[in-house]
């Protein structure tokens, strides 16, 4: 599978609600591998991938928390200046929407990896991988 299943919490934006996610996470093994957190003035959405979407989803669910799933795509970006803007120019040039991404951290390689979500993840996957672009599955990026 070319696309990593991420998960999205709702919270309300007040003191502890974050560290409400982490106890249960933590309480039910689930490892954090990456996350972005938005907010507004009233709400928040916190994404995340973790090393078992479908526990962690379960025990988030199970104390109250509404929780949706969405398919990003991991890509190995180069380590080294310009490497996200080459990326990013090749989707502007081919008219695909980069709707949000963020960083999953790593120790430091020739690689670095972004999470994205795009307006066509598939066309995207298409049109990186064939300019060279490595993209990287749920497995592998797990395992990182």
């Amino acid at each position: 599978m070319q696309q990593v299943e991420q998960i999205s919490v709702f919270l309300e934006n007040k003191s502890g609600r974050l560290s409400e996610v982490t106890a249960i996470l933590s309480e039910a093994k689930v490892n954090i591998r990456a996350l972005a957190l938005a907010d507004t003035s009233d709400f928040g959405v916190l994404r995340l991938i973790v090393d078992d979407t479908e526990k962690a989803r379960k025990a988030l669910k199970n104390n109250g928390f509404t929780v949706g799933k969405t398919n990003v795509v991991a890509v190995a970006v180069a380590d080294r200046p310009g490497g996200l803007h080459e990326i990013l120019m090749l989707l502007h040039s081919a008219k695909i929407n980069v709707e949000y991404m963020y960083a999953f951290v790593r120790s430091s390689g020739d690689s670095a990896v972004m999470i994205f979500r795009f307006e066509k993840n598939q066309e995207a996957i298409e049109l990186i991988q064939a300019n060279g672009i490595r993209i990287i599955d749920g497995d592998q990026l797990y395992a990182l």
